[in-house]
């Protein structure tokens, strides 16, 4: 006989990044999979559209304004999440800026400020919540790289950031699996949100004729929604997902890495 699954355990998830965009989707997809989620953004005003959307569909959530990259902030954000939620035992670091240029241009400022978000970002918010991951004994940790790790013209900030996440997925695998924590990340391809809008206006390029022209060298021949990140993260947090653990799933409608 075939073997049912059990029903989900609602569990507190947090995912940063997430007034909008792909972090927006994450909290969503995680609310409709029955979790708790705690919505932080680093201003709590910029949270009020995801929360409300969740709640108005029947789950729960609150919204937290918090700088990822201040230890004091970040510690002082998953304390309320805690008591407001209960115990976060998942955790989705979707949170991220652009500071593009080329490497003669860039400034010391922009490379600091998208490692510090990033890299330092991740780092704090997943020191913080594996404290609950280790005494539940049940944990799932999902960082957000980027096609961009490969390498990417005018982002090199972007892409180490990207690339060292990986590392930093992998050895928080090794580190965590002793304790039932998951710890995977996923980098999206070429996915519509805002920041792709700016990313087109910084070239000089009309939105519509850049995303057509990735499109064309997109095998599915499409160009990614956050729905389709949202739904990867949805798989790395279910219990069925215990056994994959330190990988890197790209997401960009074709082979990649």
């Amino acid at each position: 006989m075939t073997e049912v699954p059990a029903p989900p355990v609602q569990r507190t998830a947090v995912v940063t990044g997430a007034g909008r965009g792909i972090g927006a989707a994450v909290a969503a997809r995680l609310a409709a999979d029955g979790h708790r989620v705690a919505v932080l953004d680093l201003r709590e005003e910029d949270t009020a559209g995801t929360v409300e959307a969740i709640n108005n569909s029947g789950g729960k959530a609150v919204g937290v304004g918090a700088d990822v990259s201040d230890a004091d902030a970040v510690d002082a954000a998953v304390a309320r999440i805690t008591e407001e939620l209960g115990a976060p035992t998942i955790l989705v670091n979707n949170a991220g800026i652009l500071r593009d240029n080329l490497l003669f241009k860039m400034t010391e400022t922009d490379w600091d400020a998208v490692m510090g978000v990033h890299l330092r970002g991740a780092f704090l918010m997943s020191r913080a919540v594996q404290v609950h991951q280790v005494r539940e004994k049940w944990g799932r940790i999902v960082n957000l790289s980027s096609t961009s790790a490969l390498g990417n013209r005018g982002q090199a900030n972007y892409s180490a950031a990207k690339a060292g996440l990986q590392g930093f997925t992998k050895t928080l695998a090794i580190e965590l699996g002793r304790y039932n924590v998951t710890v995977n990340a996923i980098a999206p391809g070429l996915i519509e949100t805002d920041m792709t809008r700016s990313t087109a206006e910084r070239m000089g390029v009309a939105y519509e004729d850049f995303m057509a022209r990735a499109a064309a060298d997109i095998p599915v021949g499409r160009t990614g929604k956050p729905a389709d990140i949202a739904a990867a993260a949805s798989f790395f947090v279910r219990e069925e997902a215990s056994f994959v653990s330190g990988q890197v799933l790209y997401v960009a409608g074709g082979p990649r890495g």
